[in-house]
């Protein structure tokens, strides 16, 4: 039998209390623009939401990275070596990790670390029977906070932090790069990072995959709003709402907004907070590399591409990374 460690959180323990979650509402929409952060997406129903929007014709990234991931896993699995220990940030239902764990050579250990404690609990329940073999050992964390991994069943040759998806494109650089670094740290001297990274290409498809003609990514938006209501008793009609998600060819990403329709106040909290008609709330950022952006920002975190892999339309990719100082050219 694979050796299962407790994850031991409740369910519920990935809301932030109420009144944290209160006063980063009041703070975020009292800038200038205003901004929420995009983990507030991400609740049981805006998750569910987002696994809809993965099936959306128009949104081509889960297709490409699953299509890659079927061409190349032995390739990428080669290129980690044997006796790796997997570290996986935001491991949700782990799709693709399903994949590349079919491939690996002797793994010591593969450790999801997720946020919400039950999709974690059903994937690892799920992969248990999958790989009986396999050392499993969740973490309930944030992955953007410094984490204590647990000790592995034997020394691994090589830690490798994986990141699929294109999650890295939510942060901007400066956050980027240091997301980075951490992971640098956490994966040590000898270890590599294996990320999803969605490459630059036409904007119209670009704009579509976040505009779906079935409404799925708007109302994914829109969930943020009722989530407030739900959780801090805010009053925000969503019908006087709108998402809004454009290119920026310039800074390379797609932004995302939610946009006031009309003039209104709403109650968060004792704080009436006002919108103009047209007024956006920035709620996200979907950053699109080239191979060169991204070689860049690796190299800001210490870090080097050791190898890249594409699937056949070049869409998407999923990156290597060493340290720097032990890439041999």
């Amino acid at each position: 039998m694979s050796s299962v460690q407790p994850c031991g959180v409740s369910d519920d323990d990935r809301r932030p209390p109420v009144n944290d979650l209160l006063e980063i509402a009041q703070r975020g929409l009292a800038l200038k623009p205003k901004r929420l952060p995009s983990w507030l997406f991400y609740d049981e129903r805006g998750s569910a939401l987002f696994d809809k929007i993965c099936e959306q014709p128009e949104y081509y990234l889960t297709r490409c990275e699953i299509a890659l991931m079927d061409e190349h896993a032995q390739d990428i699995a080669d290129t980690l070596g044997s006796e790796v220990r997997l570290v996986e940030y935001g491991s949700g239902s782990a799709r693709k990790t399903r994949m590349l764990l079919q491939h690996l050579h002797a793994p010591i250990a593969y450790v999801p670390v997720e946020l919400s404690a039950e999709p974690l609990r059903r994937s690892v329940e799920q992969l248990a029977m999958d790989f009986p073999q396999l050392p499993l050992q969740p973490l309930c964390a944030d992955f953007s906070k410094p984490l204590r991994l647990p000790i592995p069943p034997r020394a691994p040759r090589r830690t490798v932090v994986y990141f699929p998806g294109s999650t890295i494109g939510n942060f901007e650089n400066r956050e980027a790069a240091v997301l980075l670094r951490k992971m640098r740290n956490e994966m040590g001297d000898a270890g590599g990072i294996l990320i999803g990274v969605d490459l630059k290409k036409d904007p119209a498809v670009i704009e579509a995959a976040y505009n779906d003609r079935a409404g799925v990514t708007a109302e994914f938006t829109l969930n943020m709003l009722r989530r407030l209501n739900r959780d801090i008793g805010s009053n925000f009609e969503l019908s006087a709402f709108a998402h809004r998600a454009h290119y920026n060819p310039m800074a390379g990403r797609i932004e995302t907004h939610l946009v006031s329709r009309r003039e209104q106040h709403v109650k968060v909290g004792r704080v009436n907070v006002p919108f103009r008609a047209d007024e956006a709330i920035q709620v996200e950022y979907s950053c699109k590399y080239s191979l060169e952006d991204f070689a860049a920002l690796a190299a800001r975190a210490g870090l080097a591409v050791q190898q890249v892999w594409t699937d056949s339309g070049r869409m998407f990719s999923v990156q290597y990374l060493v340290r720097a100082s032990t890439l041999v050219r």
